[in-house]
Order: structure tokens, then C-alpha cells, then sequence
């Protein structure tokens, strides 16, 4: 059975926690501090981004110091009466079984909007009675909603971890696996997660799970794809969306366009629609999603990209009626891109020309490779002459103009105007 690794590999004790060191004995003190009675701050107020260790801090210290942790995610507390009935009475009694207790507010940033109820009004009350350490936990403590509550914490801030630390962390799980992988693989990896510790890990187990060793090639294409938005996220909101609004808007979450979102459903649905009648209704939305895709090829009439989402979002969220949901099932990444991705000496070629536009248009390669030269290869698919004065003006190879030209014919045509 499938275990997500950022479960198996979670944190339970504090040294494993990744990062965030002067943080941690922060908190670490302000937990002790309990021992020789009540502290000024009866919270801690942890935040910082999504992914960097908040959560396991406190589990794996609850863990260390032998205490109760009485742990809820407040988003599912806004009303007043919610949060009393939940934190109220625990902030006031003892563990059953003689042990400390330490009360956990996960996701406060959810009692914030229109939705609360009054939740963060009854937390600070909670607070300024509390017999215990209550923890809240959100990504941005200074939201305008908290500017009271955190008048009763204290703040922790909890940062991005470094690659190297990232980078320590991906190579001892490849230790645990057995596999064999190149550090700048990983570091590639690491760089990529930009700090989210899970999202690392996600990666990971989705290009090196069932392999005996991880090489540079097999992560690299990884650049391929752009990571606003988790790509996971936006998959799940898709394939399990219970409404159309839900999975349409998860487009307008995923930094990708729509044709590569396009493929990253393609390859996952098969997977995650168990049910022969689903799959059927899935993939048949998918079909009519790609037959408008053809129609804006054909006409450049882009009024059918609208047709182009409803099918691969709704159609594809809507399809799912029988499908149980039973375990965990990882999400793959497209294989037809990987296998375009993989070839070594195209992206060298591909790096070589957008340095030769670098050095005229004073960009980087990665963005003249990205965002010029796609309009290059429509002048050399189209206009010979032209093709080649800009060829002679950037310098090309003639391999180089074959590569841009995706044609030996027109390729030859305008090495031979170059002479």
C-alpha cells in the first residue's frame, strides 16, 4: 500500500525537525518556562509559510516532553461556543492519565472573513484564563483579525529552511529507501521546493519511489512546470472536486497553463477513477476538452478555451459518481512530457541559442529560451529570409537553425542563404 512519505517520514521527535533552530528553542524555552508556573504569555503564536515545519514543531515536541496535545484545526472552531466548548474546559483541567497537556489551534488563518463567528474573540478569552500552553498556528499573524490575540502571545516566526538543510533532509530519506541518487539531483529538487519542506518531499517520492537510484535527468524537467500553486493541489481539487466552480477555479490556481494542466489530468485520471462507468465519463469529457483544443489550433479562435476548461475541470470532476476513495493514490508526473523533457541534447542546443539571444538582448537565457524563442521558430517555419538575417545576426550553427527550424527542408533553405 502507497504511504505518502511526508507521513512516513514526519517528524517525531524536535532533532528531526528541519530548520528553523533558534525558532524551535524559542518555543522550546517559552514550553519549559510553564514548569515554574504561569508564563506573561500563556500562547505562542507561531507563523510563517505553508510547508516549513509549524505543525510537527509542536507535535514532535509534545512527543519529547511526554505531553498530552489536544490538537484541532481551528477553521472547523468560528463560532464563540465552538471554541469555548473545545479549548475551554481542556485550558482548565489536567490530563486524565497525570501527564502535561498543550493545546493546539492549527490553520487560524480560517477563523479570519466573513466566517468567524466571534471564534478569535473567545480565543482570547480562552487565553487569559488558560491553566495550560495553548500554540496557534497560521501562516500570517498579522492579519488585522489578530491584532488583539497576538497582544496575549508570544510570536514565533518560523522561516523558509535553507536548500542545504532541505537537501540534508532528501538525502537521508534516499538513505532510508536504498536509492541512490545524485546530490544535484536532489539539490535541483531542493531548490525547487523554494522552502516548502512537504512539497520537497512530494517531489521526491513522485520521481524516485520504486527506483534504485535518482539521476539529474530524471528530475531536471522539473522546470518544465512553474509551482505558484502546488500542481498536487490543483490535481486533487480537479479530480475530486465536489462542485464545478471548485475544480474550474483550480485552474486559475495552477501557474501552468492549460495545456500542460491538460496532460497532467490526462495521465492522472486513469489512476484516481477506479470505477469502469467514471473513468468512461471522465475520459470522454477529456476527449471533448482536446476537440476544442484542435479548433483553437485550427482557427486561433481562443473564445473555445472556456469550452476547453469546463470539459477538463467540471466534466472531469462531475464524471466521478461511483469511485470510492480507499488509501492514498500518488500522482504521477505526464509521462509524454517527461519524455520530450528527458533528452539531454536538446536542452543543450535549446540553452546554447538562448544564450546567443542573451547575448544580443541583453536577457537570461532560461527567460530568451522560454519567451523568445517560440516566435522564433514561427519566422523560420515561415519566412526563409528573414529566418536567416536573424540566424546571421544571432550567430547560429547550423544545427542550431535545424533545431529552431523543426525542419531539415526549411533548414536547408536558409543555411544555403547564409552560404
Amino acid at each position: 500500500m502507497y504511504q505518502p512519505w511526508t507521513v512516513k517520514y514526519k517528524p517525531k521527535s524536535l532533532k528531526e525537525v528541519v530548520g528553523n533552530k533558534e525558532a524551535i528553542q524559542k518555543f522550546v524555552d517559552w514550553v519549559k518556562s510553564w514548569n515554574e508556573g504561569i508564563p506573561e504569555k500563556r500562547a505562542a503564536f507561531i507563523y510563517g509559510p505553508p510547508g516549513v515545519g509549524k505543525t510537527v514543531t509542536v507535535e514532535a515536541l509534545a512527543n519529547d516532553f511526554k505531553m498530552e496535545l489536544v490538537e484541532k484545526n481551528a477553521s472547523d472552531y468560528r463560532t464563540e461556543e465552538a471554541v469555548k466548548r473545545f479549548a475551554g474546559l481542556a485550558s482548565q483541567y489536567g490530563s486524565l492519565f497525570g501527564t502535561r497537556r498543550i493545546i493546539l489551534f492549527d490553520e487560524l488563518d480560517g477563523l479570519t472573513g466573513t466566517a468567524d463567528k466571534g471564534g478569535v474573540k473567545a480565543m482570547v478569552d480562552v487565553i487569559k484564563t488558560a491553566q495550560c500552553p495553548i500554540v496557534l498556528i497560521a501562516n500570517n499573524a498579522f492579519d488585522p483579525r489578530f491584532a488583539v490575540l497576538r497582544s496575549y502571545c508570544l510570536l514565533i516566526e518560523f522561516k523558509k529552511p535553507s536548500v542545504t538543510e532541505v537537501l540534508k533532509h532528501l538525502k537521508a530519506i534516499c538513505l532510508k529507501e536504498g536509492i541512490d541518487a545524485e546530490e544535484n539531483a536532489l539539490k535541483f529538487i531542493a531548490q525547487r521546493s523554494e522552502g516548502d519542506i512537504r512539497s520537497a518531499v512530494t517531489d521526491l517520492q513522485a520521481l524516485a519511489q520504486g527506483k534504485k537510484r535518482l539521476t539529474y535527468d530524471d528530475v531536471s524537467w522539473l522546470g518544465f512546470r512553474d509551482r505558484q500553486e502546488n500542481i498536487f493541489t490543483v490535481l486533487r481539487m480537479i479530480l475530486y472536486g465536489k462542485t464545478c466552480d471548485g475544480a474550474k477555479r483550480a485552474v486559475n490556481m495552477a501557474d501552468v497553463d492549460v495545456d500542460m494542466l491538460f496532460e497532467w489530468i490526462y495521465e492522472n485520471v486513469p489512476n484516481h477513477f477506479t470505477d469502469p462507468h467514471d473513468l468512461a465519463r471522465a475520459m470522454d469529457a477529456l476527449s471533448m476538452a482536446d476537440v476544442y483544443r484542435g479548433r483553437i489550433k485550427r482557427t486561433q479562435d481562443w473564445g473555445f478555451i472556456r469550452y476547453v476548461i469546463d470539459y477538463m475541470t467540471a466534466g472531469v470532476a462531475m464524471a466521478r459518481v461511483n469511485t470510492k476513495t480507499s488509501g492514498w493514490t500518488p500522482f504521477h508526473f505526464p509521462e509524454r512530457i517527461q519524455a520530450l523533457s528527458k533528452s539531454k541534447e536538446e536542452r543543450s542546443i535549446q540553452l546554447e541559442i538562448g544564450k546567443k539571444i542573451k547575448r544580443k538582448c541583453h536577457i537570461s537565457a532560461t527567460r530568451a529560451s522560454k519567451e523568445i524563442l517560440p516566435y522564433l521558430r514561427i519566422i523560420f517555419k515561415n519566412n526563409v529570409e528573414m529566418a536567416a538575417g536573424i540566424a546571421k545576426w544571432l550567430d547560429l550553427t547550423p544545427e542550431m537553425v535545424e533545431y529552431v527550424a523543426e525542419s531539415k527542408e526549411k533548414a536547408a533553405a536558409i543555411n544555403k542563404l547564409l552560404g
